[in-house]
């Protein structure tokens, strides 16, 4: 402001001071002098505090060749001037993690000076603590970092004030983006084989300037068709292990996608992955071991991926058994591959066993080798002589049988020694097809039943064994054969049935025994030169054709038989006559009719059963015979010559028949 001292002549003095005034400002800060010109003496100055308002002014005249000094004094009042507070922040927008320079200019404003002094509060609108900061030459300047997207933030900068300024505000806007981000992702180890775990680490990191911790997801691509996996991002680091199943499509093409968050842009990295064929090993074992010769064994060849490779390899075993036959090709299941071999010889044992895996497009080949002993095989001789028993002087065939006890199998070769149990010298023969045969003949049954033996003398592949039976010799055999007569016959005939028993070495005496097979009680009858015979009515046809049996009993020379043979009974014929009484009649009698039903010979017996009765004119009655004979009663008649009938109808033993006469009704 101006300060203006006035210089007057006092008193009768008169004129216009010249010379100087000095200027003391009750501020502390140096005086200042001025020249008197026209009387006046004029500074400008400015006050910058309040502190010590009022403050006292001092004009000093300093007099001069025509006026003396002199000194006035005057009060001054300071108050706060006002201020305007500016702010601006660079750079804007921003993104996320990226320092944004904020500063806040302090000015007086008109018609006040000078430079305020002081502390300006910082408040940055995204909810951290508001920061105090001093200005330096009307300046307050601070660096702020946002770490979430979003905005526009408010931010306000409050100028706090001082003795000569006072407060004030102002305020501007922020917008804060997404911050960039790259990702990259490594696989270790690298390369791996088929089922081995590789470790994938996406790195992400945001893109200057912006900053931050990042969070979120990352997703994962093996590039082997398998399902993505994701996993969280930790200090900038997502951890992801996998094993590949399959070397088709290596190397595999890996790609990690940072999925963003609210404050990092997403971003991807790729790596590629090698994947090479997994080592394996094979074992091999054959259960059981040892076998015998034609037991079956069972090969088993495990493979399995040599670590770091893992999963079950697939494809096929080839098995070499060692003992000349073709080898055999089996496909894995879950790493096992099995196959049933059976030895048919020792020759060669122990076999060597070679299981060779052949590898497929994930796995490489291996073999393993194992050895199967094989022995002999044990036996059972059976023995059989035919015919058993046997007559002295006939010939008897003795079969002995051999063959392997399970486990073992196969046909037995070599030969087998008879041994005939009545002091003759043994007999050998070889085996064919498992069978030996020889013939021999008993001269007497002094010592029967004999103790026969056959005894297998083993070969290469199948141990010795024996086997026992007995040869009885008994009577001579006998045959029995029936005859019937006559056959078929009718129901109620007598019937003759022979018996003739024969043997090659002589005529048979004795008793044979007779069942007819209708149910009656058996006949005995008594051989005579070798004949037996009996008669037999047959008194049904229920049964028809039966079957008749004659048993030879044997005698002191002659063993027993039986014969057989079927005996056809037919229905009996008959023979029906009819008559009525009263014959003749009146018109007024009734009349009654009589059948009498009889077989024909030869047939013997009553007929059963029903007849029917008719008079002409009148309805036929059907009524039971009763002791061969059925009645009936008509009605009287009206006049004349009536033909009455009498139809037999039959039964399962007689056949049906007729029988009419005439009936006069007078």
């Amino acid at each position: 402001m101006d300060i203006t001292a006035t210089v007057s002549a006092a008193g009768s003095g008169a004129g216009t001071p010249t010379g100087t005034v000095t200027f003391d400002f009750g501020d502390g800060t140096p005086t200042v002098t001025a020249p008197v010109t026209g009387g006046t003496a004029t500074v400008t100055h400015a006050w910058a505090s309040t502190s010590g308002s009022p403050y006292a002014l001092t004009a000093g005249y300093s007099g001069d060749a025509d006026f003396s000094p002199s000194t006035a004094t005057g009060m001054q009042t300071v108050g706060q001037a006002a201020t305007t507070t500016a702010v601006a922040s660079s750079p804007d927008p921003s993104v996320t993690g990226q320092p944004v320079s904020i500063t806040a200019t302090v000015s007086a404003a008109a018609p006040a000076a000078g430079t305020p002094t002081g502390t300006v509060t910082f408040d940055f609108g995204d909810g951290t603590p508001a920061t105090l900061t001093s200005l330096s030459d009307g300046v307050a300047r601070i660096t702020h970092t946002y770490t979430a997207a979003g905005g526009p933030y408010t931010v306000t900068a409050l100028y706090l004030g001082n003795d000569s300024f006072s407060s004030s505000s102002g305020g501007d806007t922020q917008t804060v983006g997404k911050a960039a981000t790259t990702t990259a992702v490594v696989s270790s180890p690298d390369p791996t084989v088929v089922g081995q775990l590789t470790t994938v680490t996406a790195s992400v990191a945001s893109v200057a300037p912006g900053a931050g911790a990042l969070s979120g997801t990352v997703t994962f691509n093996f590039g082997d068709g398998s399902p993505t996996l994701t996993a969280p991002v930790s200090n900038g680091l997502a951890v992801v292990t996998h094993a590949y199943g399959s070397t088709a499509g290596s190397p595999f093409a890996i790609t990690a996608t940072y999925d963003g968050d609210a404050n990092f842009t997403s971003s991807s990295g790729s790596d590629t992955q090698t994947v090479g064929k997994a080592a394996t090993t094979t074992s091999v074992i054959s259960s059981p071991d040892p076998t015998v010769v034609g037991q079956s064994t069972t090969l088993t060849a495990s493979v399995a991926s040599v670590v770091p490779g893992a999963a079950a390899p697939t494809g096929t075993v080839t098995f070499s058994f060692g003992d000349g036959t073709p080898s055999t090709t089996t496909t894995l299941s879950d790493g096992i591959a099995t196959v049933a071999h059976t030895y048919t010889t020792t020759s060669g044992s122990p076999f060597p066993l070679t299981a060779i895996y052949n590898g497929d497009a994930n796995f490489t080949s291996s073999s393993a080798g194992d050895s199967q002993t094989v022995g002999r095989a044990a036996t059972t001789t059976a023995v059989v002589s035919s015919p058993d028993p046997s007559v002295a002087g006939q010939a008897v065939t003795l079969t002995a049988m051999v063959a392997a006890v399970a486990p073992g199998a196969g046909t037995p070769t070599g030969t087998v020694t008879f041994s005939f149990g009545d002091g003759t010298s043994a007999g050998t023969a070889t085996l064919s097809g498992g069978t030996a045969t020889v013939t021999h003949t008993y001269a007497t049954r002094s010592g029967s039943p004999f103790a026969i033996t056959a005894t297998y003398n083993g070969d290469a592949n199948f141990t010795a064994s024996t086997g026992n039976d007995t040869q009885t010799l008994t009577k001579n055999a006998s045959t029995t054969t029936v005859t019937s007569t006559p056959d078929p016959s009718v129901s109620g005939g007598t019937v003759t049935i022979r018996a003739t028993v024969s043997s090659a070495a002589g005529t048979p005496t004795g008793t044979v025994t007779f069942s007819f097979g209708d149910g009656t009680s058996t006949a005995t009858a008594t051989l005579s030169g070798g004949v037996a015979t009996v008669t037999h009515p047959y008194t049904t046809t229920t049964g028809s054709p039966f079957t008749v049996t004659a048993t030879y009993g044997g005698d002191a020379s002659f063993n027993g038989s039986t014969g057989t043979d079927t005996q056809t009974v037919t229905r009996a014929t008959t023979s029906t006559t009819v008559i009525s009484t009263p014959n003749p009649s009146t018109t007024g009698d009734r009349v009654t009719v009589t059948a009498t039903v009889v077989p024909v010979a030869p047939a013997t017996g009553t007929p059963t059963g029903t007849v029917t009765l008719a008079i002409t004119g009148r309805s036929p009655q059907t009524v039971p015979l009763v002791n061969g004979t059925a009645s009936a009663s008509f009605n009287p008649l009206p006049k004349g010559t009536h033909l009455v009938t009498g139809n037999y109808n039959g039964d399962v033993s007689f056949a049906p028949s007729s029988g009419t006469t005439l009936q006069t009704v007078n």
